[in-house]
């Protein structure tokens, strides 16, 4: 695996190398060791997978309020998203900045989103699925969001959004 520091302090983003083949390729998409080195988290007692049956489909923003903020590696195992965070931790040189990464299937890329981000993703593309290692439990009275379209963000998506939850869209301006 390749870990390469992204704009944001704490985002990674995580290649894998594939061995190809007749038979198709074959990557190790996790290695504790491999992770360990490079200073990320080792630990992933949940993972989560979302579909998304519809190009357009928006999810996000999401985190975690202390004391439970949760890191995370996502990656797009069917078709293709392009994922955002944005950092949120107050005594960052990027606090409120943004950064935008397409992720697909074909590469396998992942990204490992620090604690103290929110995330989201759009899919690009119908049936996109997306797998994602959590770094701790989801605790349900910790949950929290901003807007997707907050303009104290700026985030340009690149499809008009087919489907939101009522939750995701009724999240309030930042208040940061």
């Amino acid at each position: 695996m390749r870990f390469t520091p992204l704009a944001l302090e704490g985002v990674v983003l995580v290649a894998m190398d594939s061995h190809r083949d007749a038979r198709g390729h074959f990557a190790r998409s996790f290695c504790e060791e491999e992770f360990a080195a490079a200073g990320l988290p080792e630990r992933w007692p949940q993972m989560n997978v979302s579909v998304n049956a519809k190009a357009g489909t928006l999810r996000g923003m999401h985190f975690q309020r202390p004391p439970f903020e949760e890191p995370k590696v996502v990656r797009c195992v069917r078709g293709a998203i392009l994922d955002v965070v944005i950092d949120l931790r107050p005594a960052s040189a990027t606090f409120r900045a943004h950064l935008a990464v397409p992720l697909d299937a074909e590469s396998g890329d992942a990204l490992y989103v620090p604690p103290g981000f929110a995330h989201g993703f759009q899919a690009l593309i119908d049936d996109s699925e997306v797998l994602y290692m959590m770094g701790a439990r989801f605790e349900p009275g910790a949950q929290d969001g901003v807007r997707w379209d907050d303009p104290a963000f700026g985030i340009s998506w690149p499809l008009p959004v087919s489907a939101i939850s009522p939750r995701d869209a009724a999240y309030s301006d930042f208040a940061g």
